[in-house]
């Protein structure tokens, strides 16, 4: 057995203890019940994974895997499982670069570990850093999320699906002032409708009123 090799895999209840590091903890309520973080950048992992797919299902610090390094045993429990809506499963494991850089030597054996474990559950095991979480989708879905169950005019709602179809090269300042209801109506219509997905817009960049807007 090569030295992070996974022996066995365990149940785990997890505790929240006080994080060192941001002195964030806490609980969100998604869809698929609460998932619970210890540390702000679990939190935005969280709040990303949300966003990005909304029926997914983040289950915090899943197992707890068993192994053994250099005829030593030790036990690695990673942060999160994400069952995607797609099929797909990840382990995942959050880490800020500077922490990874420090002790890498001692964090191997148990991502290898980690990742004998997805290759006998059928899941992939990935790290993720505040390089890929803390982009302008993070920032996209802190403003937009709370938008999704907003209240939603009907109404408005059409006036924004029909006035779209009608541009041409529509962008949402256009969209905006081309909608026949008050802007601040509009405005607040396609906002909702962007949040749940009923426009369709490039969320991996920055939000302009210069960016295009579309049907999905």
């Amino acid at each position: 057995m090569h030295p992070g090799k996974a022996e066995r895999s365990e149940d785990f209840v997890r505790r929240i203890p006080l994080s060192r590091r941001s002195h964030v903890t806490g609980f969100q309520v998604l869809p698929g019940g609460i998932t619970e973080h210890e540390s702000a950048l679990e939190r935005d992992f969280v709040t990303l994974a949300t966003f990005t797919d909304p029926n997914a299902k983040v289950t915090s610090q899943p197992v707890t895997i068993a192994f053994r390094d250099g005829g030593m045993a030790r036990r690695y429990t990673p942060d999160f499982l994400v069952h995607w809506s797609s099929g797909h499963s990840e382990l995942v494991e959050i880490k800020y670069r500077s922490d990874l850089r420090e002790h890498w030597k001692q964090l191997r054996p148990a991502f290898i570990a980690a990742r004998d474990w997805c290759e006998e559950h059928d899941a992939w095991f990935r790290i993720a850093t505040e390089r890929s979480i803390r982009c302008p989708r993070l920032a996209n879905a802190k403003r937009l999320l709370p938008l999704r169950t907003a209240y939603l005019d009907p109404a408005a709602a059409q006036e924004v699906s029909r006035t779209v179809a009608s541009l041409s090269d529509p962008t949402l300042a256009r969209l905006a002032a081309a909608v026949p209801v008050d802007r601040a109506v509009a405005l607040g219509a396609i906002w909702r409708m962007i949040a749940r997905g009923a426009l369709r817009m490039d969320l991996a960049v920055p939000i302009g009123m210069d960016a295009p807007v579309a049907l999905p």
